[in-house]
């Protein structure tokens, strides 16, 4: 088994071939027990309080994270899906969850996956 593969043998890779479900309305958040499972297929994300993920990329350079963000945006863009972003001098935040459902659905470990693999 790869060693990003969770624990429903799924991969980063595969949840990252996925795309994010549209909202509409009465979303739940996942259960703990979910929300362990997808983070298991995830590279360094941070599960925060149960209700958010969170991870910061380093990079050489100002140039270089902001050309990152920029490539981050063109996904969320195309999954309707939007994280928050902390850009700095070679850093970037990004902190996701589903406002709709006031915590994490299976869409934020999508994009999660789709940013890991730029």
């Amino acid at each position: 088994m790869p060693q990003d593969a969770g624990k429903t043998g799924q991969t980063t890779a595969d949840l990252a071939s996925r795309r994010c479900a549209p909202c509409r309305g009465n979303v739940q958040p996942l259960p703990a027990a979910e929300i362990e499972a997808l983070a298991a297929q995830l590279r360094d994300w941070a599960i925060m309080t149960g209700h958010h993920l969170q991870k910061r990329y380093r990079f050489a350079d100002f140039r270089s994270a902001l050309g990152f963000v920029n490539q981050v945006g063109e996904i969320a863009e195309a999954e309707g899906h939007h994280p928050d972003i902390a850009l700095g001098w070679g850093r970037v935040d990004i902190t996701l969850w589903t406002h709709a459902a006031d915590g994490l659905t299976e869409n934020d470990f999508i994009l999660a996956a789709r940013i890991d693999q730029l």
